[in-house]
């Protein structure tokens, strides 16, 4: 998410766990275990609400991806089957941020130190949080500072470009101002979104017995082209797109995972033009200076 300061963007963040629907006993089995390694299983109690993790950006390496001088689990695994939210995600070493790439690719996370070599589940949903450039009023002339646009490229560059690529839905959002806070409230609250996305996942669930996939964003190969290919239309699009946005492969796969989980969102079985081209509209390129 990237928008100016006071958008909603933490807000929106820390809203999540709860639309997404509760833990399976094996999941909640699954993040006990974790929480156990970490000391942090409170009684011996399990818990069947998904993990919510927000380190501050001046983490170090070791406390998001694990380590220390008897090895325990960092917050990427701490969130494992939930949601890893980093705010001012520029504002994050580098280095830590790249130490992220191999476990959202893997869903794992090796931590190798000379008296131990421990692999650690990650398989999380990672959420970020940036203002457009650093003084975070890019879009408003009267707010924006002097070296605007350029403060913007420099600001976003920060952050690589193969970790933008694992990020598949990029949203702008907008400023908030005194007029929206007097608007009704939505017509769609928290409890019809978890609904509609507790039908999405059960539909994944149903999928699971032949794709052996819990989750969407878990297809892969013959099973991802099975259920996630989109109709000749959509196909269409999509490849016009990838030579377009000049996609790279691990890019096209991700655009075709999100659009399954948009049309299981809709109800549809298929994904069709429509669905492919909502997904694309979330993809970004990497800014350039």
């Amino acid at each position: 998410m990237i928008g100016p300061p006071g958008a909603g963007k933490s807000l929106l963040a820390s809203c999540l766990p709860g639309i997404l629907p509760p833990l399976s006993p094996p999941e909640a089995l699954e993040v006990s275990m974790v929480q156990s390694v970490a000391g942090l299983l409170e009684d011996g109690r399990i818990s069947r609400a998904r993990p919510f993790r927000a380190p501050h950006h001046s983490a170090s390496m070791a406390a998001l991806t694990g380590g220390g001088l008897k090895v325990k689990p960092g917050e990427v695994s701490l969130a494992h089957l939930g949601v890893l939210f980093l705010d001012e995600l520029p504002e994050f070493q580098r280095a830590v941020l790249d130490s992220l790439r191999q476990p959202l690719e893997t869903n794992t996370v090796d931590v190798a130190r000379a008296n131990a070599h421990v692999t650690f589940p990650a398989n999380v949903q990672l959420v970020a949080a940036m203002n457009p450039c650093r003084c975070g009023h890019l879009g408003d002339p009267a707010l924006a500072c002097s070296r605007a646009p350029r403060c913007a490229a420099d600001y976003q560059s920060k952050v690589s470009g193969p970790l933008l690529d694992r990020i598949d839905l990029h949203v702008d959002v907008d400023a908030v101002s005194a007029a929206d806070l007097a608007l009704p409230p939505p017509a769609e609250g928290s409890a019809e979104v978890a609904a509609r996305v507790a039908r999405a996942r059960a539909v994944q669930t149903a999928r699971a017995q032949t794709s052996g996939a819990r989750t969407n964003a878990e297809l892969q190969g013959d099973a991802l082209e099975e259920f996630a290919g989109p109709d000749d239309k959509g196909r269409e699009l999509l490849m016009q797109a990838a030579t377009a946005m000049r996609l790279s492969a691990r890019g096209y796969t991700r655009m075709l995972r999100v659009a399954r989980t948009i049309a299981d969102l809709a109800g549809a079985e298929t994904v069709g033009r429509i669905h492919v081209a909502e997904a694309l509209s979330y993809r970004r390129q990497p800014p350039r200076a």
